[in-house]
């Protein structure tokens, strides 16, 4: 079976590509997750919790950015310029997973204070689980689409035929 750029990354270097590129991103996006649930619901804005989230959302958004700006460099720009996508499937899996700089980054510069400044602590409270909500999007689309067969989306796909296997 064809593999996506995504998965292919993943598959490389093992264990390592895994663990940069996929388990430290979606460790910090469950932690953030799970510590918005309890701020959420307790609406404790100064406790234990909201340090553990605030924390983790600002290493996540710059550990985040430094791969966004290595994936940019050595893969996307080049796989644009060379003409090496394989599909449709493979710049959706790739784009969404490079997507989630927007809410990753956009958490770390709103617990920073360089964002919204002038909202009150319930408003940014608001956009940070709504941020929290677009990173679970978007990386759930692009390892939906990542997971997927390439060729599934290419004019030249042929196809699995269950009957003859």
């Amino acid at each position: 079976m064809n593999m996506t750029h995504y998965m292919g990354l993943l598959a490389d270097n093992q264990p390592w590509n895994l663990i940069i590129f996929m388990a430290i991103p979606v460790i910090c996006a469950e932690t953030i997750a799970i510590t918005e649930l309890g701020i959420l619901f307790t609406r404790n804005l100064n406790g234990g919790l909201r340090k553990v989230n605030k924390i983790v959302s600002i290493i996540a958004g710059f550990y985040f950015t430094g791969i966004f700006v290595y994936l940019m460099k050595t893969a996307y720009i080049p796989l644009t310029a060379n003409g090496e996508w394989k599909g449709w499937i493979d710049v959706v899996a790739v784009t969404f997973y490079l997507l989630g700089i927007v809410p990753l980054l956009g958490m770390a510069l709103l617990d920073l204070g360089l964002i919204y400044k002038s909202k009150t602590a319930e408003e940014k409270l608001k956009i940070h689980a709504f941020f929290v909500g677009m990173f679970l999007v978007v990386a759930h689309v692009a390892m939906i689409f990542g997971m997927v067969d390439p060729s599934l989306g290419s004019v030249s796909h042929t196809g699995h035929d269950m009957m003859n296997m």
